[in-house]
């Protein structure tokens, strides 16, 4: 079963950001657009490569109106550790979000419950708090920021404007209007 349009359910944890422990709610995945990355574990291989590709376009999603929040199934103690220790992940601004319990992995369904670890899943969700797009990855597959940005941005589009975005349609390019009269002339 698919999760478009899956409303989210409400969840309550501690994140680690610049420096501080705060809590993190459902309820801050409404109002604005959010983007929720899930990754395995901290001290690992792929992970800190992504994160440091999302601290990097961090900016970029910020001028969009998003916020970007990291979640794994470890503590927001460690979360703090990683960020003390590692060049890559001193770069992230975004709260890093722990799931010890791994309820909110199982409510993106992307716990794998036998390892305790989140697979890598990335969630758009609109400000009414709805996902409107995603992507799961095993483990050893990297994702890459700047196509999770285009999602969004696309996703954006389509929920101002009521166009469609084809396939590689970035900011600025042509989209479609849904009718008839294209049925069949794509």
């Amino acid at each position: 079963m698919s999760l478009i349009g899956k409303k989210i359910n409400e969840f309550k944890a501690t994140a680690y950001q610049n420096g501080d422990f705060i809590n993190v709610t459902s309820d801050n995945l409404k109002g604005k657009w959010s983007v929720v990355v899930f990754y395995p574990a901290d001290f690992t291989f792929v992970c800190p490569t992504e994160l440091e590709d999302l601290a990097d376009h961090y900016e970029k999603f910020k001028a969009e109106g998003c916020e970007v929040y990291s979640v794994s199934t470890d503590t927001h103690f460690v979360h703090k550790a990683w960020h003390d220790t590692s060049d890559r992940i001193k770069k992230i601004q975004f709260p890093m979000v722990a799931d010890p319990t791994g309820k909110i992995s199982r409510e993106f369904e992307v716990l794998v419950e036998e390892e305790g670890l989140a697979l890598r899943g990335s969630f758009v969700i609109n400000p009414e708090g709805v996902v409107v797009a995603y992507e799961v990855h095993d483990m050893g597959i990297g994702r890459e920021a700047s196509e999770l940005l285009r999602k969004l941005q696309a996703a954006k589009f389509v929920a101002e404007h009521g166009e469609v975005c084809p396939a590689k349609w970035k900011p600025g390019k042509e989209t479609l209007k849904p009718s008839i009269d294209l049925v069949g002339k794509l």
